[in-house]
């Protein structure tokens, strides 16, 4: 038998073997990913521990394709004809182990949110709900970088020079990039002060709405028609900010103008009835409840009525407002009091002979 059959055995066999044992590698990610990770998380989801299972599902892809990596390098290492211990191989190796460890956390940061949650029953460590986000993107970006800057040390890339590189243009750089500059800053001043939060109901010269979204670059804002409208959070920063869900109560006030045909008595009673009424009714605020006789208007006695509900949400109190206005409907009704109707009278002089006709102009009422 010639050497160079001999040969040709060999090579086969060391293929076959190495090729055998990637296989085998492929057969242990399937029985891992399938059996393993199932049975562990179904274990730590019976412990009630939910902080585990998220760990295990981040790392779940990048521990299958390790199994792969590891398939590759013993194969090789296996394989007579290929160098296990080339200095390219190897940092191809070690790049691919940072690219996955990263890839492991980079999918757990998304989790950031049971993370802090679990950082604040240990520590009692508040972190706001718009922060979450924030926080969340930041880890991401850190995560990435440092990922980035460990294969790039693998291949002997100076980062700091890359970086330092980066100075020169610097100028350029950030005029090209001041709006997204001053966007990000805005973000910054929206969760440090934090003027509102996610949920909150705003309003800004440019829009109002309920508040959806956060981000380093923008905000978005859904409106009452259901548009959904993104502001720059650098011009959201530098705009007036009204937060109506920071209000403790919110106020109604208004004239109730009856006739001059009513009695002193009848107005007095009427208004005791009023005041009453909002004293005993659950859902206005008792603080503040004022009932008084204004002033001597122009068509009518007026009755200045002051007083908040308990509630800020808007269709809650366009209800409580309804029944107050229908209690006070009833309590004039009961009373035979009359409202103000506004009226004019015209005089009309002809011929020498004075003639009076009245003309009523009858506007209709605006709503209390």
């Amino acid at each position: 038998m010639s050497w160079k059959l001999v040969f040709s055995i060999e090579f086969i066999n060391d293929v076959a073997v190495s090729v055998g044992i990637f296989l085998l590698f492929l057969i242990l990610r399937k029985i891992f990913s399938k059996y393993v990770i199932a049975l562990l998380i179904k274990v730590i989801r019976k412990t009630h521990n939910a902080f585990f299972s998220y760990i295990f599902l981040s790392f779940e892809k990048p521990i299958q394709w390790l199994f792969i990596l590891l398939g590759i390098y013993v194969s090789v290492w296996y394989f007579p004809y290929l160098d296990q211990r080339h200095v390219l191989f190897i940092k191809l190796i070690k790049s691919s182990i940072i690219f996955l460890v990263g890839w492991g956390l980079y999918n757990f940061s998304s989790s950031s949110t049971l993370l802090f949650a679990k950082l604040n029953e240990r520590f009692n460590f508040e972190v706001d709900e718009i922060l979450i986000p924030f926080l969340s993107k930041v880890l991401r970006v850190i995560i990435v970088i440092i990922s980035f800057s460990g294969i790039a040390e693998e291949f002997n890339y100076n980062v700091i020079g890359f970086v330092g590189g980066l100075g020169l243009g610097g100028l350029a750089f950030a005029l090209a990039a001041k709006d997204a500059i001053g966007n990000l800053f805005g973000g910054v001043i929206i969760v440090t002060e934090k003027p509102f939060t996610i949920g909150d109901w705003i309003l800004t010269p440019s829009v109002e709405g309920t508040v959806e979204t956060i981000t380093f670059r923008s905000t978005r804002i859904r409106t009452f028609a259901q548009a959904l409208v993104t502001v720059p959070n650098a011009k959201l920063a530098n705009e007036t900010i009204t937060n109506w869900s920071e209000m403790g109560k919110r106020r109604i006030v208004f004239n109730l103008s009856v006739t001059y045909e009513t009695s002193k008595d009848k107005l007095e009673d009427v208004m005791k009835q009023i005041e009453y009424m909002l004293k005993n009714h659950p859902e206005i605020h008792q603080d503040t409840i004022v009932v008084k006789f204004d002033k001597y208007g122009i068509d009518g006695l007026d009755i200045y009525v002051y007083f908040f509900t308990k509630t800020t949400v808007w269709k809650e109190f366009l209800k409580v407002k309804e029944e107050i206005n229908f209690e006070i409907m009833n309590i004039l009704d009961n009373e035979g009091v009359s409202l103000a109707i506004p009226n004019r009278k015209l005089y009309v002089n002809s011929n020498s002979e004075e003639t009076q006709s009245e003309t009523y102009l009858r506007n209709s009422q605006d709503s209390i």
